[in-house]
């Protein structure tokens, strides 16, 4: 694993929209459904202050604030929400929660709401964030929950997203903080491993856009030691760059620390030996999911994810890097993420 050129990123992403049969697949799978609050609705707020962390500093985000005719509605709509993603839309427990705050982040390609709910009973917390349905975002979110050990809780309607917060440590945090990625508690092998697999992972189903602020660690006790798995929390790059180094996460400057860390503790032959394993997992869920997988593949034969150049830019770059001439044949996105499974997983880990 070496560094190499680093990724820049000049230009902001296209905003894409769900297309029919991809609404069709996201109601037969439960992911679409009518919702009392969209996007547009939220966008409608009188003023704000700039949202800082327990140290006061500013986080980009901001708090925003309603006119009190619209606020309690706007509040109601939201504990609804909460209650469909998180019970399925059992409403049991809705009249012991309450919306502390809602914030809005114009940094970033899908300019975000997040909604922090709170119980009235125990004051414990959880997050929402309400953005822009993106149709490469929302194929993101699926191929993470087809694809990787965690499931993944979003739901759409129209042109609005509601996804469930992705806990963790954020990876820049975990490089700036003395109490993870240098304490003496973690095993830095560990680290590097993991590293190792999310960059298979993320080149695998062409996620792309993985700077450390873009993914978050979990960390986990184990019996003798501590684990960590690396998940990504931002899918605005989903199979939409066109060049194959933006979907290795070892080629951006903020991930730096961390391919140090797999030079200096990894060999060659372990690094394949983990890249194996990856593939061994991916395999197992392509092959437990096949079916799920035909079916979103269909949906989005036809769907635009990506600008023409980009889309032969990038199977110009793997057909260049595999030797595959299927890619050539691939006039969209889509079908580029089928041959690039196929490739790096099934037919790889065939011919080991």
């Amino acid at each position: 694993m070496t560094e190499g050129s680093h990724n820049i990123i000049s230009k902001k992403k296209i905003v894409y929209p769900v297309s029919k049969s991809f609404k069709k697949y996201l109601k037969r799978y439960g992911r679409e459904m009518q919702l009392p609050i969209s996007y547009e609705s939220l966008e409608h707020y009188e003023s704000s202050i700039p949202c800082r962390d327990k140290d006061g500093k500013d986080t980009l985000w901001e708090t925003v604030f309603y006119h009190p005719s619209l606020t309690r509605e706007i509040h109601h709509a939201l504990i609804r929400v909460y209650s469909l993603i998180k019970a399925a839309g059992a409403n049991e427990a809705e009249d012991h929660l309450y919306v502390e705050r809602i914030d809005y982040c114009s940094f970033g390609n899908s300019k975000p709401f997040r909604v922090k709910v709170v119980n009235h009973y125990n004051d414990v917390y959880s997050y929402l964030y309400i953005k822009v349905a993106d149709a490469s975002r929302i194929l993101g979110l699926e191929l993470e929950h087809l694809l990787s050990p965690f499931s993944i809780n979003y739901m759409v309607d129209n042109n609005t997203l509601i996804e469930d917060h992705i806990a963790g440590v954020p990876g820049d945090m975990f490089i700036s903080n003395p109490n993870f990625l240098h304490n003496p508690n973690y095993n830095p092998i560990r680290i590097a491993k993991e590293f190792v697999k999310f960059n298979e992972r993320c080149f695998a189903r062409l996620l792309g856009d993985m700077r450390s602020y873009n993914f978050v660690f979990d960390i986990t006790p184990d019996f003798d030691d501590i684990q960590f798995i690396i998940r990504p929390i931002d899918f605005d790059q989903q199979s939409y760059e066109g060049r194959k180094n933006f979907y290795l996460p070892q080629f951006f400057k903020e991930n730096r620390v961390f391919v140090e860390l797999v030079q200096k503790h990894l060999n060659k032959e372990v690094i394949k030996q983990y890249q194996q394993e990856e593939r061994a997992q991916l395999f197992k869920r392509i092959k437990a999911q096949r079916h799920r997988l035909g079916d979103l593949k269909a949906s989005i034969d036809e769907d635009e994810l990506a600008p023409v150049e980009k889309t032969r830019q990038l199977a110009n770059e793997l057909y260049a890097y595999f030797g595959n001439e299927k890619f050539l044949e691939c006039t969209g996105m889509g079908d580029i993420l089928r041959i690039q499974l196929r490739e790096l997983v099934v037919n790889h880990l065939k011919a080991d």
